[in-house]
């Protein structure tokens, strides 16, 4: 089969590449450059295009009948209204601008569009334990994963089945998350963020293709799904995993007044969190390759 990725040569979208090829699916990704990197397989196709405008690649996008769409500027840093401008319009205009090629394809109803979302989109929720049936918060990253998923959502007005894909927190190497985290735990010098308390809700980097890879392969299953590892933990329980990883005390707290000064509005997300379960992938079936948090930091460091 033929599938068009929109973020291939990030984190996630090289790994998902990468299995797509040796799944032996024929990958075209979209390019602003139409550079590749080292990781990327050589097999790939290439589309140029700037996602977040309408173009001439939306006819190549029209042609495939499965479209996976990982498309969004990184959330990691100190934000201002200018970047909360450009991480909410790089997710909404990409995911408009590829339901309207579908929409103009030859065969809509047989397409299949998975796009990325995030557990932010249940807000910051405490010990409460979330499934793909709980609503949505009321801070800047879930009315982004909100619009979001609207946007992506239009395209079952044509017949398209559409799954929203509720990303947990990616653990793999030499990027995401623990990319940010582990100059200073190696330093020795990482703890929990705040109290500790607040749910992590993480996932494997080969998991999380795994299950992009198994949504696409099952096709009753549509909507909204949470990939997340079965076990999210606390903060201040992954801070001790990780040093233990590492073999590096990880025992200095960063308190949530410093985090703030550091980071701005950004810090909100690290110092709340989100208890998630994968339901909808578990009651299909899906079985995690690394469902403990120590586990899967043993391959990815």
């Amino acid at each position: 089969m033929e599938v068009f990725v929109t973020g291939g040569s990030g984190f996630v979208g090289q790994a998902l590449c990468q299995a797509l090829v040796e799944s032996e699916y024929q990958v075209t990704v979209l390019s602003r450059s139409g550079k590749k990197t080292e990781e990327m397989p050589k097999s790939l196709g290439q589309c140029l295009g700037d996602p977040t405008e309408p173009g001439p690649w939306q006819q190549e996008a029209a042609r495939h009948k499965l479209i996976i769409n990982l498309a969004g500027a990184s959330i990691f840093g100190r934000w201002n209204s200018d970047y909360k401008e450009q991480i909410h319009q790089s997710r909404v205009l990409t995911t408009r601008n590829l339901v309207q090629a579908i929409e103009s394809g030859p065969n809509p109803s047989e397409t299949v569009l998975i796009s990325a979302s995030a557990v932010g989109f249940y807000g910051f929720s405490d010990d409460r334990l979330l499934s793909e049936e709980d609503p949505p918060g009321d801070d800047f990253l879930a009315r982004v994963c909100v619009d979001w998923e609207k946007e992506a959502k239009e395209a079952e007005s044509c017949g398209a089945r559409v799954v929203a894909t509720r990303f947990g927190v990616v653990l793999g190497p030499q990027g995401g998350a623990l990319k940010q985290m582990l100059p200073i735990f190696k330093k020795g010098l990482g703890g929990p963020l705040g109290s500790g308390k607040q749910w992590f809700s993480w996932i494997h980097l080969e998991d999380l293709v795994r299950g992009l890879l198994f949504v696409a392969k099952n096709r009753h299953i549509k909507d909204s799904v949470n990939l997340t590892s079965p076990n999210p933990v606390t903060n201040r329980s992954f801070a001790k995993a990780l040093g233990q990883a590492l073999h590096r005390p990880a025992i200095t707290p960063v308190p949530a007044l410093a985090a703030k000064l550091a980071m701005g509005e950004f810090a909100q997300v690290l110092l709340n969190g989100q208890r998630v379960m994968p339901r909808l992938l578990l009651d299909a079936g899906f079985e995690f390759l690394y469902p403990e948090v120590a586990e899967a930091l043993k391959t990815v460091i």
